[in-house]
Formats: structure tokens, C-alpha cells, sequence
């Protein structure tokens, strides 16, 4: 083998490792040019094609869950309809914004283009309803009404109709059981704004942009727990729309359901015999104003006494829930919420306050025994009481003489506690008090919860108003200005009140606190309220917070959270008060100004009690108020400009009472007609697959009345068919 000197191979080595120095140099270099190319020269156009690539989000809906009532039997659920939709996004696209693509559709589903387009036009400002107040980017339902025909029509032709869906969707129901309403209980969706989706982003309970959301009503209490959690499965899409991969998934997890204490079969009486109240009252001829009542709103309510759980609260008018589902047409919204639409989305059993009339007399019989006022004292019921040159009368000038607490009470003795209250103004100092005041008659309506919510779970209720000292002065301060500028000595009635008020309007005065003691003045009640307090008066004293939902379980049904009743108060009077008031109040059934009604009532097998209330209004017809218990309810019915209450209330609160217990005309009881002999207690049970075995309910449908039975009846049971009616 022969050797190669050491210095012989170097040269080649190194004219090696330079052609490998170039090439390496050239690779980078040219590595280095093509990065510039793409980085530098192209970046802007290569990031905009990179930028197509991304997550897009399939979301399926979330079936939302059902409200039932206590029996299990469904009062909003949903059933599966075809909904056609539009997307907003791709109608934007088109050179005339979609608007033949909608003309097409509107021919299809036989509908005006007018409608469709306001439909899926967005919501601000300046645009009334109806429009679309959810995302931009989600279909638009445009109807959920499209039979199976229209349906097969936009999707074979898919070509025609670019954007336009048909598909099944699951979609709201209110059920209306044996023709009950429940409307302002329910409440009803919308859908969600891009608002409350940046307000919830980062809560346990976000929104997603398919989402209905619960307006008011239960749907807005129990809004989380019905939603559910939709289902969203992620893709990797390029610029072109075309699935390159597949990120995650989330199932889908419905709503749970809420169990209410809503009895359907109640609620169906309670709402026809409001209405049928309202009716009658109109065809009644008022004396004073010289026309028929107009009785144009109402509200009634069923309360459990021993738990505070709403058996049935019915408001009139009222509305159709349904009309909200697949999104209102311009024409309902207005039937709504227009100016001659007497408002019907208010829920008056929680949000309609007026002045009590004689039922706030058990809050100034509590205050005159705390005062320390004997019970059986006599107390004189004239036919008028004056003060200076003001007489305040008593209702049809009627006079008893002297007679106690309870008898006041019984007969509705207007005088005896203009006189209780007056006294206590004076004591206090009049309407200069130089020290600090006791004011029991205000402090006992605070005591009882008044001037404040009762905490029911449903949304916006309001406080009412109990005027005493504080509320005067805040008043007087807010409102000085405008009573100052308009107010004349000699003017009008309303500019003379303007005057005085302009003057003293802080303070107490004399005429206030006489008004104040018969539920009239600047005092507001509302029927819940109303509701809590004869309650109470019913158990013994204690007052429960009013309450709907009664428990919430999983779509399933194995996770169940029951809603306990929650004491509220006690009733600041003692058990000896509370037995008087209570013999006082059967008194008005049996004797007193409710017995004309409730002739022939088995009394001494269901003994019921009541307070009978006519609340005068400035420039309106007066409010019927009758507040009432059973042992085991309290059944509370006003109606606006309708006149007395129990010639306005009291028939229709009696047939409420007639068909819980199972009460026919004649007093016969049949146990087996009785819609709740006793407050129902156990809870629907729900199958793990969803399924409920809920009783039917047919509608409610009362008895034919013997036109002779009230007279015949009244002489058996010893009741006056004619007499006092306040």
C-alpha cells in the first residue's frame, strides 16, 4: 500500500471544504431571500390567506326545560316545529342586501315582505319592534310555522333561496292546561343581545349566541336553571370553508325543570272567574260618575297559608305567552304595549298598587291595640266624623253606636278609626310634634311588611307605599318646586291641594293620618302583599315569603333542590289580638258586609274569613278589594273602577272556594270535585328519559246558578241577602 504524504492531501481538502463553504453560504442565502420574500415582500398577502384558516363553532341548541305545576303537569315545554330561518350575514352579501331572496320567501311561506324584512332588520334605537335584538351573526327565525310542504319547497330549492334555512328545531310551548293562562307568571324569551354576552362572558353561566333568554316571569327567574348548557363542536376550516380537522366537542346538556306551586286546575278558576268578575262589573251602573264600571284591570291570587306557596295568581287583561315565540309581529307588539293597550304584560298581582280601602283595617286594629286601645272598649261608630270645617262620612252614613274593636271591624266602621287615628296624631304633637313621635299606626304597617317587596321569585315587583313622616318630607322635597309654581289659594281642587301642599307637604297633618287609617291617601298595597299578611292572619301570625318555584330537577331527574318556604315576619300582635280578629273577620262572612255573598257557605265545616275593601281613586271609578282565608289559603281578588268589594269581588272569590273545597250552592260538600282538599306536597317524579305521567286537566267549567238559591239559601243560613256592601 503506498503511502500518501501528509502535505499532498491538504490542497484538495481545502478546495473541498471552500466548494462546501460556498454551497452552504448559497443555501443560505438563498433560505434568506425566500424568507425575506415571504416574510417581508408577500407577508401582508400570505397572513391574509393564513388567516382563513380557523375555528369555526357548530352549536346545537340546548333543549330548554320545562316549568310544570305541583302536579306535574306541563305549563311552558317545547315541541318540535319547523322554523325557518335567515342568515343576516349572507342576505348582507347579495348586491340588493336579499331583498329578492326575501320577496321569494315571503311568496313561499305566504306572508307580507314587509313582515319578513322587519323581522330580520336589527334592533336600536330608532328602530321600533319588531326587529332582531340578537346577534348579527345567527340565523334570524323568520317563522315557526312552516309546514312540511313551504319546508320541502326552500330546501329543494336552495339554489333560490341562498341563506334561507328550513330545519326542525325544538321551540317553545305554552301549554295553557284546562284553558289556564298564566301568561304574567310564565313570563317569555327573547333573544340574547351581544350585551349580556360580553356582561356573562367570564360567569359561570355564559352566553352563547343561539341563546333564548328569559325576559320576565319565571322564565327570567329560573333562567339559568332552565337554559341548560348548549353543545358546541369546534372544526379547523380554511379560507375556502372546508373542514381540515375537528378541535373539540361538547355535548349538549338540557335545562332542568321547575316544579312550581302552580295548581293548572286553580289557575284555570282563578282566571275565568276574575274575568267573569270584570264582566259582571261592567254591566253594573255607577251612581257617581253617572256610567257602567269600567273595571278595566284586576288581579287575583291563591296563597297556601301555612307555606306562602302561590297556588294560582291570575292578572287581567292579559296576553297570549305564545304570541313571543319565533319572534312577535309588529302588529302584537303593539296590542301590547301600545298606548290603548291597557298594558297587559304587567303582572298586577305584584306590580299593580293602589290604595286598600277597609282591608288595611287590620293593620290600624293592630296599631290601636298597641297604642293600648282595649279590645272590647266601646268606640263610637257615628255617621260622620269632623275636623274643623272637613267631615269625613261613613260609608252610607251608617251608625252603630258604640261598639268594640272587633265589631268595627266586622261592619267596617269608617268613624271608629278616623277618631283611633286622630287621638294618636294628637298625642304626638299634631302637625307640629315638638319630640320625637310614636306614630303606632305607621310603624305597625312596616311591622306587618309593608312599604317594601315580599321577596316572591318572580321579577319587578314593587314596594307599595305606606306615607308616614319620612316618606312626607322626601316627597315634599322632590316635588315642592312644581307644587309652588302651580298651586293657587283660590284655584281649582287639584291647584288648591298644589297650594297647601306647597306650604306643609312635609308635614303630618290631621287629615292625612284620618285617610291613612281606612287604607286611603297616599297609601298603596299590592295584592301579594295583601296576600302575605291574610296569610298569616290564617296560620297563627307568621308571614311567609310568597313563593312559586317549589323545586328544581335535572332533565333526568335524579338531582332534585328543593325550594323551602322561608318565614318572612311575625305579626306584631298578640295571640289574643289575633283570635279577635279572627272571630271579626268570620263575622263579615257570616253577618257583616261579605255575608250577602256567601250565603249558605258550610261555616261551621270550612269556616272562612274575610275583609271586604272600596278604595276611592281621584278622577277613576273606586277599587274593589276583598281579602280572605280559609285554614289553608288566602284567596285575594281586586279590580280597578269596578265599586265595592264584595259586589264586585264576591261572587267570583266565592267559586274560587266553591271548587278547592268542592262547595256546591246549596253548602253540600263533595270531596271528590275538590281540586285541593289539602295543599299538595309531593313532587312530580321525572323518569330518567325526560317523561313525566302528568294528569289530564279539562277545562274549568262552573255550575249552572238557581237563580232562586241565593235568596233560599240566605233565609237558611240567617245572612242578609241585601246590606252593607263596602
Amino acid at each position: 500500500m503506498t503511502n500518501i504524504p501528509e502535505t499532498g492531501r491538504t490542497p484538495r481538502v481545502q478546495i473541498r471544504l471552500v466548494v462546501l463553504q460556498i454551497l452552504v453560504l448559497s443555501l443560505l442565502l438563498t433560505l434568506g431571500g425566500r424568507l425575506w420574500f415571504l416574510q417581508i415582500r408577500n407577508g401582508a398577502e400570505y397572513a391574509k390567506e393564513a388567516s382563513g384558516n380557523h375555528v369555526q363553532q357548530v352549536v346545537t341548541p340546548a333543549v330548554r326545560g320545562s316549568i310544570l305545576d305541583a302536579r306535574g303537569v306541563p305549563i311552558a315545554d317545547n315541541e318540535t316545529r319547523l322554523v325557518v330561518s335567515a342568515s343576516r350575514t349572507d342576505l348582507m352579501k347579495m348586491h340588493d342586501d336579499g331583498k329578492a331572496v326575501l320577496a321569494k320567501l315571503a311568496d313561499v311561506l305566504g306572508m307580507k315582505p314587509k313582515d319578513i324584512t322587519e323581522k330580520v332588520r336589527l334592533c336600536d334605537a330608532k328602530t321600533p319592534q319588531p326587529c332582531w335584538n340578537g346577534s348579527p351573526y345567527q340565523p334570524i327565525p323568520i317563522t315557526d310555522e312552516a309546514t312540511p310542504k313551504q319546508a320541502l319547497q326552500i330546501r329543494e330549492r336552495s339554489e333560490d333561496f341562498p341563506g334561507i334555512t328550513a330545519e326542525p328545531e325544538a321551540v317553545r310551548r305554552y301549554a295553557g292546561p284546562g284553558d289556564s293562562n298564566t301568561a304574567q307568571v310564565l313570563g317569555y324569551l327573547s333573544p340574547v343581545t351581544d350585551a349580556e354576552i360580553e356582561k356573562a362572558k367570564n360567569t359561570s353561566s355564559p352566553y352563547l349566541r343561539s341563546d333564548q333568554v328569559g325576559r320576565s316571569g319565571l322564565e327570567r327567574t329560573y333562567d339559568k336553571e332552565l337554559r341548560g348548557k348548549a353543545g358546541v363542536t369546534r372544526y379547523e376550516v380554511d379560507n375556502l370553508g372546508r373542514v381540515i380537522g375537528r378541535a373539540k366537542s361538547d355535548k349538549a346538556e338540557p335545562g332542568a325543570n321547575v316544579v312550581t306551586s302552580i295548581d293548572a286546575r286553580v289557575q284555570g278558576v282563578a282566571e275565568f272567574e276574575l274575568n267573569e268578575a270584570m264582566k259582571a262589573a261592567r254591566s253594573q251602573f255607577d251612581k257617581i260618575t253617572g256610567e257602567n264600571y269600567k273595571a278595566d284591570s284586576g288581579a287575583v291570587i291563591v296563597m297556601e297559608a301555612k307555606t306562602g306557596r302561590i297556588v294560582a295568581m291570575a292578572s287581567n287583561p292579559t296576553y297570549d305567552p305564545n304570541s313571543w315565540v319565533g319572534g312577535i309581529s309588529g302588529k302584537d307588539y303593539k296590542k301590547l304595549t301600545g298606548k290603548d293597550s291597557d298594558y297587559p304584560l304587567l303582572n298586577r298581582a305584584i306590580q299593580g298598587q293602589s290604595a286598600p280601602g277597609s282591608t288595611f283595617k287590620v293593620i290600624s286594629t293592630a296599631a290601636a291595640v298597641e297604642a293600648g286601645y282595649k279590645w272590647d272598649g266601646g268606640y263610637p261608630c257615628t255617621s260622620s266624623y269632623s275636623v274643623g270645617g272637613q267631615v269625613f262620612k261613613n260609608f252610607e252614613g251608617e251608625s252603630f253606636g258604640p261598639i268594640s274593636l272587633g265589631r268595627a271591624l266586622e261592619v267596617s266602621c269608617d268613624t271608629v278609626f278616623y277618631g283611633l287615628a286622630d287621638r294618636e296624631w294628637k298625642k304626638d304633637g299634631g302637625i307640629n310634634p315638638k319630640g320625637p313621635t310614636k306614630d303606632f299606626f305607621y310603624k305597625a304597617a312596616h311591622q306587618f311588611g309593608l312599604g317594601k317587596t315580599t321577596g316572591i321569585d318572580l321579577p319587578n315587583e314593587v314596594k307599595g307605599r305606606v306615607p308616614d313622616r319620612q316618606w312626607k318630607k322626601a316627597f315634599w322635597e322632590a316635588n315642592k318646586e312644581s307644587w309652588c309654581k302651580t298651586g293657587k289659594k283660590d284655584g281649582s281642587y287639584v291647584e288648591k291641594i298644589a297650594y297647601e301642599n306647597c306650604l306643609e307637604g312635609n308635614k303630618m297633618r290631621e287629615g292625612d293620618s284620618i285617610n291613612y287609617s281606612i287604607g286611603q291617601g297616599d297609601t298603596l298595597l299590592t295584592p301579594i302583599q295583601e296576600a302575605m299578611i291574610y296569610g298569616a292572619l290564617a296560620n297563627g301570625g307568621t308571614e311567609y315569603v310568597p313563593t312559586i318555584g317549589k323545586a328544581v330537577i335535572s332533565a333526568d331527574g335524579k338531582s332534585v333542590r328543593e325550594i323551602k318556604p322561608r318565614v318572612k315576619a311575625k305579626l306584631p300582635i298578640s295571640q289574643a289580638t289575633l283570635k279577635g280578629m279572627d272571630d271579626a273577620l268570620a263575622g263579615v262572612v257570616t253577618r257583616g258586609t261579605a255575608a250577602w255573598k256567601f250565603g249558605g257557605w258550610p261555616q261551621d265545616k270550612i269556616p272562612l274569613h274575610a275583609k271586604t275593601g272600596t278604595a276611592e281613586v281621584y278622577g277613576k271609578q273606586t277599587t274593589s278589594w276583598l281579602a280572605t282565608y280559609s285554614k289553608d289559603y288566602s284567596v285575594i281578588m281586586t279590580i280597578s273602577q269596578a265599586g265595592t268589594g264584595s259586589g264586585a269581588s264576591g261572587e267570583a272569590v266565592r267559586k274560587i272556594y266553591n271548587a278547592m273545597y268542592g262547595v256546591a250552592d246549596d253548602g253540600s260538600i263533595d270531596k271528590k270535585k275538590a281540586l285541593l282538599p289539602t295543599p299538595e306536597k309531593n313532587l312530580p317524579k321525572i323518569q330518567p328519559d325526560g317523561s313525566i305521567d302528568a294528569p289530564t286537566i279539562t277545562p274549568y267549567k262552573p255550575p249552572s246558578p238557581d237563580p232562586t238559591a241565593p235568596q233560599q239559601l240566605a233565609a237558611v243560613f240567617g245572612a242578609p241577602v241585601t246590606g252593607r256592601r263596602d
